[in-house]
Order: C-alpha cells, then structure tokens, then sequence
C-alpha cells in the first residue's frame, strides 16, 4: 500500500466518512480558504493512480469513491509503524506504551481479559 501524504489522507477522510462523491462536493466540504478545484481534482486522480480511490463516470463527470477502507488503511499504517520503528515486534510497542504511560498496567489487564474471551 503505497503512503499518503497529510494532505491526501484529508481528502480520504471524506470519502470514508460522506461515501461517494464528485470533486465539486468534496470542494464543498473545505473550510475558507478552500483549496482550488484542479488542486483537488489532482489531488483525486493521485489517490486513483495511487489505488485509493476508483470512480464512475457520470456523462462528462466522474464520482469518485474509496476501494480501501478505513480500518484497511489504519491496520497497514500500523504495521508499517511497527515494522518501520519496533524491529517489527508487537511486544516491543506494547512495551513502549507501558513505559510511556500511554497504556496503563489496568488497561493492559483488560486487554489481556479481552484476548482470554476470545
């Protein structure tokens, strides 16, 4: 799965959160300043070219929608994190989180129940 820059990763947002849309809706959804529409529309065609996004062709107009999903896109992330910065090892991130206390020895008790559930 090829990166997102900040800036696409936005653009994905929406299609995840609001569906299918034409680059004129998803223009719509920008605050002021909003970006220009060949910037977006550019900005699309990446994330096509990029296997994002695919689109249906409308008359003269294409609706673009998301191919990967959300939870996909989250779950790839990670793993490039892990593997890029944890020699790949889950341990070692949990590990990390505890140490930081981003995680705290309750929360880690209730993940553990969760896992036993299972």
């Amino acid at each position: 799965m090829k990166k997102l820059t900040v800036k696409e990763e936005e653009i994905m947002h929406f299609f995840w959160t609001k569906g299918a849309l034409f680059v004129r809706e998803l223009l719509d959804m920008y605050p002021d300043p909003k970006p220009h529409f060949n910037t977006l529309s550019t900005m699309v065609r990446t994330l096509e070219s990029k296997g994002y996004i695919a689109h249906k062709v409308y008359g003269n107009t294409y609706q673009y929608y998301a191919v990967i999903d959300e939870d996909e896109f989250k779950n790839a992330t990670l793993k490039n994190v892990i593997s890029k910065y944890f020699a790949n090892s889950y341990t070692q991130v949990v590990s990390a989180l505890v140490k930081d206390e981003k995680l705290s020895i309750e929360e880690l008790k209730q993940l553990i129940s969760q896992i036993e559930k299972k």
